[in-house]
């Protein structure tokens, strides 16, 4: 499982996204007000976007999609493997296993619950989102289909959608659950093998996550140019009207990660652990704010695990295990983050996802936030997966591509805070059982 580095490229790498993102929508703004006084000025540059902007960052995007299936495939497995063998974890590591998929599960929840409420991809005017939808014609064709094929639900249909006659015809239909479940398989069954053979199995699976990990690197240094290339067609295609949309979602978004951070985990600290959710929030408030400035769980890792045993009083232990696991697998601001984006994408682009299926995806959420990378951009091919898997365009992810690194502060503050809560939790379960 690849874990976060923090160091100099990846901050030069995400200030390079941010200022290219500002820059495409300087250059976007002054095309429009350009083009109020000279029309042809404007309808020139969505020329030019169409035949030279969008292709560009077609690429970037299709890299992106292109590891899908080999990035999650390695990295679940991966990450279920290196546990060693189940049987030998006992109740320390069944407590963190239960607490890592409630949190991540409550996180997406109220993700959908607030994108329900909220509908910011529903403040697009119909001549906006009709200029999206046939930008994107075969794409929305396709989610058309795949939302009438949803279908009613039954015993049958559930079986279908984890045990697929054909697992191959199903992964390259981008139908994620079979691929996930597979997945999973692979690393149980790999965790029953003598030693030797699962460190092998290990290793190749780590060694497969990491060139994809790579590739999807090659595709973040296009980065800085892609951004400003897609904000830039986007707004000249689809005016003003898409930057109030995207500033509504993003301040969702982090409301959102605030509520389940500082909401959630103090219900859970309540009654699961017995704390005062103040003093615990006043005693991690330096690891929040190096989560948050770093954008990286490993970079805050040593200071986590310091003031979890020093002020919390939490076992070595505990400490010890939960923590160091927590920054792979524990990534509740990540699936919260992942369900609020392609359920905004679904609604830009007019998807209506019923009940059920946003069930599904509250699931496929929770088990891809698993196994993102620790790279900048890491979670946009789990994402690009999900929107697929739904019928949803993935290509909208260039609509909110340029906040990502704004969010991604957020999210990692949201994912260690929660690595914090859940050591307490499971420390004084373990404590009392």
């Amino acid at each position: 499982m690849s874990i976060e580095t923090a160091n100099p490229e990846k901050k030069e790498l995400g200030k390079k996204i941010l200022k290219g993102f500002l820059f495409g929508i300087m250059a976007g703004c002054l095309m429009l007000l350009i083009g109020r006084f000279y029309p042809p000025a404007l309808a020139k540059a969505r020329e030019i976007a169409a035949w030279g902007l969008d292709p560009f960052a077609q690429v970037f995007l299709r890299l992106l999609f292109m590891v899908v299936i080999p990035l999650v495939f390695c990295s679940l497995a991966q990450g279920i493997v290196q546990l060693g063998h189940l049987r030998e974890l006992g109740p320390l590591a069944g407590r963190t296993g239960v607490m890592f998929a409630l949190n991540m599960s409550v996180g997406v929840l109220l993700a959908l619950v607030a994108m329900n409420w909220i509908q910011p991809g529903m403040h697009l005017s119909p001549e906006t989102r009709g200029l999206l939808m046939s930008q994107f014609s075969s794409e929305a064709r396709h989610a058309a289909d795949a939302n009438l094929a949803g279908g009613s639900f039954s015993p049958s249909s559930l079986v279908r959608m984890f045990f697929p006659p054909n697992l191959l015809r199903a992964v390259t239909d981008f139908e994620v659950m079979p691929l996930i479940l597979f997945s999973l398989l692979v690393g149980a069954a790999g965790t029953q093998l003598p030693e030797g053979k699962r460190a092998r199995l290990e290793e190749i699976l780590e060694m497969g996550s990491e060139i994809m990990t790579r590739i999807v690197g090659f595709a973040m240094q296009l980065a800085p140019y892609a951004v400003p290339a897609m904000i830039f067609s986007i707004l000249v295609k689809a005016g003003l009207e898409i930057l109030a949309t995207l500033s509504l979602f993003a301040a969702v978004v982090l409301v959102t990660l605030a509520m389940h951070l500082f909401g959630s985990m103090s219900i859970f600290l309540k009654f699961l652990a017995h704390r005062s959710p103040t003093a615990f929030f006043l005693t991690i408030r330096d690891v929040l704010l190096t989560a948050f400035g770093t954008s990286s769980s490993s970079a805050t890792l040593p200071t986590a695990l310091r003031v979890a045993k020093e002020d919390l009083g939490v076992s070595a232990s505990t400490a010890g295990f939960v923590l160091p696991l927590g920054t792979t697998m524990n990534m509740s601001g990540t699936a919260l983050y992942e369900g609020s984006v392609v359920l905004f994408i679904a609604q830009v682009y007019g998807v209506d996802l019923s009940i059920g299926q946003q069930v599904h995806l509250l699931v496929l959420s929770v088990l891809s936030a698993v196994a993102v990378a620790g790279i900048p951009g890491g979670s946009l091919p789990m994402i690009a997966g999900l929107l697929m898997a739904f019928g949803v365009p993935p290509e909208g992810l260039a609509i909110i591509f340029g906040m990502d690194r704004v969010l991604d502060m957020g999210r990692t503050a949201c994912n260690v805070g929660c690595d914090m809560a859940t050591t307490c939790i499971v420390d004084a379960q373990v404590n009392r059982s």
